[in-house]
């Protein structure tokens, strides 16, 4: 009953103050002398938006910005067939694959360091959680900052933050419609609908539709997945936009888990074989209602607020027969299969879990000088509160199979503790000043100070265990413009994060626990440039983060174990990325040299000097594509991804080999009969290698994900 009572008190002050916002807002638009009208956005390429929402920074645009930001434009994510996050991952070297499982929601992994689900992702500037399937079809663009995000977020882990902007309402008229089939039977249609209405054309809409068909090389993965999605904004005024927005999302897929080493030895990379085909198995279902509401006020020529108000419900049934560990021979190990392909097979099921996300968010964003002196400054309050609720579900071992010969086997739902009930509340205060001292020099100072309070129940029934922390973390930069395309920067900031115990009360004596929040540091020096025909950027950075002995106690099986934080992680590196057009020809590229390494542990000292699992020193991307004079419209491109070696092991005793993979897309756009169509025919793993992409280490046990096999995707897109 409290918690009810909170969210409701939380969802009135939210509707008074988005009410009395806009009241003030019609008050001053009537009272200012000075013109005052909202900026106008025009998106011509996917990379020419000049901001991005993840920043935080006000409208400064992305080639003065001292921070480093991936933006993938929604031209990329249909022209590549992509689906989810892990489909995006191909585009930037900073980023690679965290556990990213067929039928399972994404990770990912930005310079080194995990994403955290539950706080690492925003939705239109938002924080959202992101441990469901969330769609692209109807998203505009996502954008990945890289590195220490302690001033856009009040906690994260200190990789970076993902951002996904959606779709919004068309000045012309737009009516697309979508299909698109591959090898494997995966079929999408989907439909993209916008226009405007009224006697000014002052409401607009924007109206996304999908559904497909899902079916993977692995073997019974067959799913599907459907996508509502509406978008609407009302011109009220040149001075006031209200935009509203809300998707439905819906996934059922049986999720294929990875496999394991075999002893010392790595598997065969078969991207058919799928453990969780038990006659029993189910789908792992996941649906998500997720909507905002955005109401920007431009008070004169310089200054403008913006309120926003977000909720996201998540619903999942997360199930599958799980593999972890052999049991079976003389010596029973936990971390990988038994070397004759031996594994122990689990009936997981965790039905009816329930995560909810409420934020509020008042900005206001300006200009002022001070003598010669410029200032861009903005301040914001957020205030987002999250509820995790979990019901009995079941984790109760089988007994043994083989990895090459599965066998059916009882399933069993013996009801086991549920996972830990979440409850987190944080306010947030934050404020930047972007000062322009000449034309050449500026510095850059923001300021976020973040109250949390959370509790978590475990076992269910329990008294909640309270936690609250205030924590402060700075941000400053320094940008000089050597010439009119060429801007040097630093900058040094902090970031803060939490980490949670796992729910396992046979191992650990404070199972579901939140730790303290602890403080990751990071410097970054670089050089960006930018003209007509090329852009370029150059960057190194230096992590360092307090690390946990949650791995290393599942690692080595030590219990009971207390949770606690034991050495770091130390992630230094050096990026560069380049896009270049010269007529008919056009180049991405971008490269990671990283070295990631951890340090200082005292419960395990085998891991100090280590690279950390699933980490590859180095990742190399590059995409080249090519108009045809001869044949206008026709365009070819090539896409190649190199990563490097990685660690399966934490002690380094064990490692995955580099990668390479080539995919190939031919793409014509041509009127016919009146009808603007694009059609695109895309092979995936054009040489059909076969390799692991990934080794994440979960609770103890190390996992090998293969690659997907050559694959075939054809798409029509037609514009009516």
């Amino acid at each position: 009953m409290a918690h009810s009572e909170k969210n409701l008190r939380l969802s009135i002050l939210c509707q008074a103050l988005s009410a009395t916002f806009l009241l003030a807002g019609g008050a001053l638009a009537q009272q200012t002398e000075t013109a005052a009208t909202l900026p106008l956005v025009v998106i011509t390429e996917p990379s020419a938006r000049p901001v991005a929402d993840v920043l935080g920074l006000g409208d400064a645009p992305l080639a003065r910005t001292p921070v480093s930001v991936a933006v993938i434009g929604a031209q990329q994510i249909e022209a590549r067939g992509a689906r989810r996050l892990a489909d995006l991952l191909k585009f930037d070297a900073s980023v690679s694959d965290a556990y990213n499982a067929i039928g399972y929601w994404d990770y990912a992994t930005v310079r080194g360091y995990v994403l955290d689900n539950q706080y690492n992702y925003r939705r239109e500037g938002l924080p959202i959680n992101a441990q469901t399937f969330i769609a692209l079809d109807n998203k505009e663009q996502v954008e990945i900052l890289k590195g220490t995000s302690g001033m856009q977020a009040g906690t994260s882990a200190p990789g970076g933050l993902i951002n996904y902007s959606v779709k919004r309402p068309t000045d012309a008229p737009l009516r697309s419609v979508r299909v698109e089939s591959n090898s494997t039977g995966d079929t999408l249609l989907g439909a993209d609908l916008g226009d405007r209405f009224g006697a000014d054309k002052q409401f607009g809409y924007r109206l996304n539709v999908a559904g497909e068909s899902l079916n993977s090389a692995a073997n019974n993965s067959h799913g599907s997945r459907q996508l509502l999605a509406l978008a609407l904004d009302w011109r009220i005024s040149p001075d006031t936009l209200l935009q509203v927005e809300g998707e439905y999302s819906r996934r059922a897929q049986p999720s294929v888990p990875g496999l394991s080493l075999l002893g010392t030895s790595l598997p065969a990379p078969d991207p058919k074989l799928n453990i969780n085909s038990q006659p029993w198995s189910q789908p792992v279902l996941l649906q998500g209602l997720t909507g905002t509401v955005k109401l920007e006020q431009a008070i004169n020529a310089d200054w403008r607020w913006i309120a926003q108000l977000g909720t996201q419900r998540l619903t999942s049934d997360d199930r599958a027969a799980f593999p972890f560990g052999c049991s079976s021979g003389a010596a029973p190990v936990y971390d990988r299969y038994c070397a004759n392909g031996d594994f122990d097979l689990y009936d997981f099921s965790s039905n009816g879990e329930q995560r909810s996300t409420n934020a509020a968010q008042l900005q206001i964003k300006g200009r002022l000088s001070t003598g010669t002196v410029q200032h861009h400054v903005g301040a914001a309050w957020l205030s987002s509160r999250t509820r995790d609720r979990f019901n009995l579900g079941a984790y109760n071992w089988l007994g043994s199979e083989n990895l090459y010969q599965l066998q059916p086997l009882a399933p069993d739902l013996t009801p086991s503790p549920q996972g830990a009930n979440r409850t987190e509340h944080s306010n947030e205060l934050s404020a930047y000043d972007d000062i322009a001292w000449t034309p050449r020099l500026s510095t850059w100072l923001g300021l976020r100070h973040t109250q949390l309070q959370r509790s978590s129940e475990y076992p269910a029934g329990t008294a909640p265990k309270p936690y609250s922390q205030s924590l402060t973390t700075p941000w400053a930069a320094i940008t000089y413009q050597l010439t009119p395309q060429h801007m040097l920067y630093a900058s040094w900031g902090k970031g803060v994060e939490s980490q949670v115990v796992p729910n396992r009360p046979d191992q650990y004596t404070n199972p579901g626990q939140a730790l303290s929040a602890i403080t990751s540091r990071q410097s970054e020096l670089g050089i960006k440039a930018q003209s007509h025909e090329l852009r370029w950027q150059v960057s190194y950075f230096s992590i360092q983060r307090p690390s946990t002995n949650l791995d290393s106690c599942a690692n080595l099986g030590i219990s009971p174990c207390t949770g606690a934080y034991d050495g770091s992680d130390d992630h230094r590196g050096l990026e560069a990325s380049t896009q270049w057009h010269d007529g008919p020809w056009s180049l991405l590229a971008s490269a990671t040299l990283l070295r990631a390494r951890r340090e200082g542990s005292v419960v395990d000292p085998s891991v100090n000097g280590q690279l950390p699992t699933n980490v590859p020193e180095n990742i190399l991307r590059a995409q080249a594509s090519y108009r045809v004079a001869a044949l206008p419209g026709l365009t070819l491109q090539g896409h190649w991804s190199h990563e490097g070696t990685r660690a399966i092991r934490p002690d380094g005793s064990a490692a995955l080999p580099a990668w390479n993979q080539l995919d190939a897309l031919l793409r014509y756009d041509a009127v016919m009969a009146g009808t603007a169509t694009s059609w695109t025919l895309g092979m995936d793993n054009l040489l059909d290698r076969r390799f692991f992409k990934e080794s994440p280490n979960q609770y103890g046990h190390a996992y090998l994900f293969p690659a997907a096999p050559r694959q075939l995707r054809i798409s029509v897109q037609a514009s009516l």
